[in-house]
């Protein structure tokens, strides 16, 4: 199987809109997880007077996490999937929160109000076609020592970890998610872990991209070795021909 790109993977998100929320319930820690690595982006006084860029929002379950712990943020969320983007604008939230439909790789197009404090990025760069392209733009969208969160299935590199995740996939969410008739998307999903950086590939790619003070933090529970938080700062050297 060939991993889903673009417009292909957008209309597989498209169809899993509507069961999505219910196979990520059944994740142990998942939303859990996210509040977590959102509080590693190290934001005092509830992001009051900041403007933090949700990158790849989907049903709003990042964009959740970031509401509860930064209620005085500005928070734009953006997805590629109109049909994840539904799901995630239908549900309750306050003013300070926006959505905006834009594929990652094209976010300087979408006229989003630029530059940000922050930026949390759940569950997308292995999804990206050129992820060193998105880390580009990410970069350019925040400010000189802007942060930035990425919360990311990437394995550890170890045997154990890559067959945890195997052994999942396989024996829970593909079944499940074939009955509902997104198998396809959900195989792609699988692939897109196993095939992706490990950790420290991933932290290096972070760091080639003109972020600094890079750290790769785990994740409890069964996740272990499996999802990490990196975050990052826009190092000031990066920036100096935009000053």
């Amino acid at each position: 199987m060939t991993l889903l790109r673009d417009e292909d993977l957008a209309a597989a998100f498209d169809h899993a809109a509507r069961s999505y929320d219910v196979l990520t319930a059944a994740n142990p820690g998942y939303h859990a997880h996210l509040r977590r690595s959102v509080r590693r982006l190290g934001l005092h006084n509830g992001g009051r007077g900041l403007r933090v860029l949700d990158l790849g929002c989907g049903t709003g379950a990042s964009t959740a996490a970031l509401a509860a712990l930064l209620p005085e943020a500005r928070i734009t969320a953006v997805d590629a999937s109109a049909g994840m983007l539904q799901q995630a604008a239908a549900k309750h939230w306050p003013s300070n929160v926006t959505f905006v439909h834009a594929p990652a790789e094209r976010l300087a197009e979408s006229g989003i109000d630029a530059p940000f404090d922050a930026v949390f990025a759940a569950y997308l760069f292995r999804n990206a076609a050129d992820p060193d392209g998105v880390l580009a733009t990410v970069h350019d969208l925040l400010v000189p020592h802007g942060r930035l969160a990425v919360h990311e299935y990437t394995l550890s590199g170890r045997p154990a970890h890559r067959a945890m995740w195997t052994a999942v996939c396989g024996g829970i969410v593909l079944p499940v998610a074939t009955a509902l008739g997104d198998g396809r998307l959900y195989r792609h999903l699988w692939r897109s872990v196993v095939e992706f950086d490990t950790a420290d590939q991933f932290a290096g790619r972070v760091r080639a991209a003109g972020f600094d003070l890079v750290r790769t933090l785990p994740l409890p529970g069964w996740q272990a070795g499996i999802t990490h938080t990196f975050v990052a700062r826009r190092a000031l050297a990066a920036v100096a021909g935009d000053q």
